[in-house]
């Protein structure tokens, strides 16, 4: 058992304990985020703008230049779901829908740009060079079609966060991130709930139109 928790919590021993404190508020809120987006309730942003924030923070310290772009576009894209969940047309917020031919292209673009765009700042910060920066270009990719989708309130952004999230529990625990890395690990269920729950939701709403 000793053993066990050494291999889990074992590099936390060179942290301070604040920033390991920092990571478990991000990690706590994080899921909180998650399992509200799950339940389609508006404090998913709210709750995952400060978890991002933290972790803008604490990868930025760390070094892990992808994950930070990711958190921080998580933060701007929360901003701008946000906005859409609670604009009105037709006296109704934005309904959960299924994407459209147009979101399709503009998915792919996203994923693409998203690509070539970590891949540059890697390069640039000379980081291009270990399996780990492979995957987290890959994850990084995803991810940010998942928050796009999500702010729009499409179904199909749970796809992304369960591969994504499947794919970051072992990166984040080969990167030395137990506690995150238990984060996907419970992001992943919640995502295979939340997938199962937004379609509830739009099978009802598809029932009554």
């Amino acid at each position: 058992m000793y053993d066990f928790l050494n291999l889990m919590f074992e590099q936390y021993s060179q942290y301070q304990s604040i920033d390991i404190a920092l990571e478990i508020i991000a990690v706590f809120l994080g899921i909180s985020s998650v399992w509200f987006s799950k339940n389609n309730n508006i404090l998913v942003f709210p709750t995952g703008m400060i978890s991002t924030a933290i972790f803008i923070y604490l990868l930025y310290k760390w070094v892990l230049l992808g994950d930070m772009i990711i958190n921080a576009y998580y933060f701007v894209m929360s901003i701008y779901g946000w906005y859409i969940w609670t604009r009105k047309k037709d006296n109704s917020v934005t309904q959960i829908t299924s994407i459209n031919s147009k979101e399709k292209k503009v998915s792919i673009i996203i994923f693409v740009s998203s690509l070539m765009f970590i891949y540059l700042v890697y390069v640039y910060f000379d980081k291009w060079d270990s399996v780990t920066a492979y995957i987290d270009n890959l994850t990084t990719a995803i991810f940010f079609v998942g928050m796009w989708l999500m702010a729009k309130r499409k179904i199909e952004n749970w796809i992304f966060w369960i591969v994504g999230d499947i794919i970051s529990v072992p990166l984040y625990f080969y990167k030395g991130l137990t506690f995150t890395s238990l984060q996907y690990l419970i992001f992943t269920f919640i995502a295979i709930a939340g997938y199962y729950s937004w379609k509830k939701t739009l099978n009802k709403s598809h029932q009554t139109a």
